[in-house]
């Protein structure tokens, strides 16, 4: 798959040396609706509306924030990774698609990036 790295909304999250990381969990298993949230800003990116936009897996790490990376899919056989950035409470920040990655097939592992 392709990297396209976006503007982190917090530069000072990738020189945390503490995290903690999750296993990959099946969509329901978070109840997240982050992917819902940050489809037109992945959209907006690649230039194009995708006709299906679900989540399948998901992984979190927790640093000055949440980092959240989800497998979606976007097509038939089209899945996108999205990592989004959830600050923290105190902070008030919207949520932020700070990176994605293109061309997954439904098999590729949802892996940190």
């Amino acid at each position: 798959g392709w990297v396209r790295g976006l503007p982190h909304p917090s530069s000072r999250v990738s020189k945390v040396s503490l995290c903690q990381q999750d296993k990959v969990q099946p969509r329901k298993a978070g109840g997240l609706s982050l992917e819902r949230k940050v489809r037109s800003q992945l959209e907006e990116k690649e230039n194009k509306k995708f006709p299906i936009f679900k989540a399948v897996e998901f992984r979190s790490q927790v640093v000055a924030g949440t980092n959240h990376f989800i497998k979606v899919q976007v097509g038939d056989d089209d899945f996108v990774h999205i990592r989004v950035f959830k600050s923290l409470p105190h902070e008030n920040k919207p949520l932020a698609l700070s990176s994605y990655q293109t061309n997954k097939a439904r098999h590729d592992e949802l892996s940190y990036f």
